[in-house]
């Protein structure tokens, strides 16, 4: 355990397997909804670029539109693994998520996203030929949020720093979906 959590008074870990670990990102994501989205490079890097979640569904699979001409469509083709960040607030509810994605056409489930400010991206609207949808499947990831919310953190935290003692509201652990 490291020096922060010994100093911790409250229990601030809680490691979440399956609909509790979905029930978590969800809340996460609803917050920030966008993230960073980063691929694999054929040089070895990391293609990082933000994008806007379309979906959350029961199953915990994230759902985003992109262009099949696009930089990010290529190197999932190459390689599905992609890791997301979130950041929900300034100082709270952070998100990572590890997983593997697939690619289709799949028309309805473009109709099904779709939201009038995607024709930015897709001049030609919801038929737009280069539209793909891309469904990422969550494998593990980690969170950090607070357990009672941004106002009763902030007054832990002042009440910690006038009497000396770490009294952080924060909530921490993995997140596993299998």
């Amino acid at each position: 355990m490291d020096s922060i959590n010994q100093n911790q008074p409250e229990l601030n870990r809680a490691d979440l397997r399956g609909a509790d670990a979905i029930k978590q990102a969800k809340e996460l994501i609803d917050k920030a909804q966008t993230c960073f989205f980063c691929t694999g490079t054929t040089n070895g890097s990391v293609g990082t670029r933000p994008m806007s979640v379309q979906e959350v569904d029961d199953a915990g699979n994230l759902w985003f539109l992109s262009a099949d001409d696009s930089h990010k469509n290529q190197e999932l083709e190459r390689d599905p693994n992609v890791t997301l960040y979130f950041q929900g607030s300034a100082h709270s509810d952070f998100l990572t998520l590890r997983g593997t994605v697939s690619i289709s056409r799949d028309k309805e489930k473009i109709k099904q996203l779709w939201e009038p400010v995607v024709k930015t991206w897709f001049t030609e609207g919801v038929d737009d030929p280069r539209i793909t949808v891309i469904r990422f499947a969550s494998k593990d990831g980690y969170y950090w949020t607070t357990k009672h919310g941004k106002a009763i953190a902030g007054v832990k935290m002042l009440i910690g720093a006038a009497i000396g003692t770490t009294l952080d509201d924060s909530l921490e652990g993995q997140l596993l979906f299998a």
